[in-house]
């Protein structure tokens, strides 16, 4: 099985050819992704939603992270990559509907599947205000674990290091055909989401926190 083809970049943002995606991740070559945020307004306040990655995920399994997001593959564009949100979370979202929040440099490295990592990335990171509940969510088994929505002041709180944990609200993946689950309570602690930068968090968030439905 052949694997999917990233197009690659200069440091200066120009595109320099394609590479499989092992050889990206394995080289660190610059390569581009597309990052949503979804929030919902409830009586509460405003709440986000975090994505917990699937155990089986080669990086980071079993983390929370961005509420979906996803490589470009080779040839597309980031209006393109809007499909990552409906794969994972099984609802269909127009361009349109998205408010961008600009972009991120981000870079990591580790060890997943005994292989050494290097992740450069620029990411077109936009924000969803998005009003239906969790129960309205159908997941990708194979890449969601579970969706969980927290108090958006919270998830400030938590990563300024003024809360060591927030309260969440979950639920799990489930097969097609099957009932849909109903929601469990949660705890999120910060060592249990996907080490990006805070700063870069807390950017985003603040964002959100000022997103509109009418802002495009």
């Amino acid at each position: 099985m052949s694997q999917e083809l990233f197009d690659i970049y200069d440091e200066h943002d120009r595109k320099i050819g394609t590479a499989p995606r092992d050889e990206v991740h394995a080289k660190g070559y610059l390569h581009h992704s597309f990052h949503c945020w979804i929030v919902r307004d409830t009586p509460e306040g405003r709440h986000i939603l975090f994505q917990k990655r699937q155990d089986s995920k080669d990086t980071f399994p079993g983390h929370f992270d961005i509420t979906a997001a996803g490589h470009l593959s080779a040839g597309e564009t980031v209006e393109d990559a809007i499909r990552e949100v409906e794969e994972e979370l099984g609802i269909p979202v127009r361009m349109d509907q998205l408010t961008s929040l600009g972009t991120i440099d981000h870079y990591a490295e580790g060890t997943a599947g005994g292989k050494s990592f290097i992740d450069r990335e620029k990411c077109y990171v936009f924000g969803l205000l998005h009003d239906v509940p969790l129960t309205a969510y159908r997941l990708q088994e194979e890449e969601v674990a579970g969706l969980y929505e927290a108090r958006l002041d919270d998830a400030i709180a938590l990563f300024e290091g003024r809360r060591d944990a927030i309260p969440a609200t979950g639920i799990p993946s489930f097969r097609e055909g099957q009932a849909a689950p109903e929601t469990f309570p949660a705890t999120l602690s910060i060592h249990q989401f996907v080490p990006h930068k805070y700063d870069d968090y807390l950017n985003v968030f603040q964002k959100l926190k000022h997103l509109r439905p009418d802002e495009k």
